[in-house]
């Protein structure tokens, strides 16, 4: 991930920053996310119920699609503030489930810069835009404004 000046990190903002690699998913996540999460929904996890729906088949959890935000994040090699010690969650403003993620399918995040604030010396808050799209649909999966901060 590419390390970057204050400045530097200043002027990305309203800019896109990174997109991840695609990913799977596939069957064997969907349930691991049900048994995770006690969602045991049949359009997620019986594929025979779910061919009988208006989605034709299973389909990923709209939380299980959220989830995916840390590893693609991750994937995505992001600018990273020079010196940063920690990062944390603090919460999001929009999150909105567009289009369902069929199994068999593979998503990617996208990321752009919303704003970036420093709260106090040495603290900054961060949001950005993740867009989880789906391969081949022309609709993402979900949209959210993810907000972070991270102390130098």
């Amino acid at each position: 991930m590419p390390v970057v000046s204050k400045e530097e990190l200043f002027g990305l903002v309203g800019k896109d920053v990174g997109t991840s690699d695609w990913m799977l998913i596939d069957q064997d996540r969907v349930n691991k996310f049900a048994e995770a999460t006690g969602d045991f929904q049949f359009i997620h996890v019986d594929p025979e119920r779910a061919k009988l729906t208006p989605f034709g088949g299973p389909i990923a959890h709209g939380f299980l699609s959220l989830s995916l935000l840390p590893v693609l994040t991750a994937q995505a090699d992001l600018p990273r503030l020079d010196g940063i010690k920690m990062g944390v969650n603090y919460g999001g403003n929009k999150t909105r489930f567009i289009a369902p993620v069929k199994v068999g399918k593979r998503v990617r995040g996208h990321f752009k810069m919303l704003s970036l604030e420093e709260k106090r010396p040495g603290q900054f808050q961060q949001t950005m835009e993740f867009t989880l799209e789906i391969e081949g649909e022309d609709k993402p999966a979900l949209m959210a404004e993810w907000i972070t901060q991270f102390f130098v």
